[in-house]
């Protein structure tokens, strides 16, 4: 509504893609609201630059605590995915370099079912997909909405930077939809 520094008419149609997914992506409020999904103790800044690892590769620890917060299980699944799957940076500006790794997916997803299988419910389980496909879809909201205001939030390296993020991880998004059916499948099998 405010639009500060005018920008909202170079973006016009990227907010009407989010305004046309926004209210699958709250579906997990909605599920929480109606006493489906729990809530629990969430990293909630899941990347691999937020763990620290040995010479040899193993991990020694996680970093970077202040963002620990009661969420979803969908935040740690999710924005690992976000970060870890996507074949680029997510601040690159070529979209043809912007996709969702089914090979990290997989990957991540097995090991992630063996540990977490123990106590997650099935609505969690179920909607795995899902919480790859929001997070993508949350950050380019960020990066958007920091464009539009002017780049107040996020540091940027130069005047359209959150834009190209904006955009790549839009692209995400869309890349991480056209593999739902396939994630859905992997996770079914992985979960007897």
């Amino acid at each position: 509504q405010n639009n500060p520094v005018k920008r909202l008419s170079v973006v016009e149609s990227m907010v009407e893609e989010l305004n046309r997914n926004m209210e699958e992506m709250c579906k997990a409020e909605q599920l929480h609201r109606d006493g489906k999904l729990p809530k629990r103790i969430c990293h909630c800044d899941t990347k691999v630059n937020n763990m620290m690892f040995d010479a040899d590769g193993n991990i020694l620890c996680v970093i970077d605590l202040d963002t620990v917060m009661p969420s979803y299980v969908f935040s740690d699944y999710g924005d690992f995915l976000r970060t870890g799957a996507n074949f680029t940076a997510e601040d690159d500006p070529n979209l043809a370099n912007v996709g969702f790794n089914m090979d990290i997916f997989k990957a991540f997803t097995k090991g992630y079912l063996t540990s977490a299988g123990a106590f997650l419910t099935p609505i969690e389980r179920e909607h795995l997909p899902f919480a790859a496909k929001l997070f993508p879809f949350m950050q380019c909201v960020r990066f958007l909405t920091d464009y539009i205001n002017g780049d107040v939030y996020y540091k940027i390296k130069y005047p359209e930077h959150n834009l190209d993020r904006a955009k790549n991880q839009l692209a995400l998004f869309n890349s991480v939809c056209l593999h739902e059916e396939e994630m859905k499948n992997f996770i079914a099998e992985n979960s007897k």
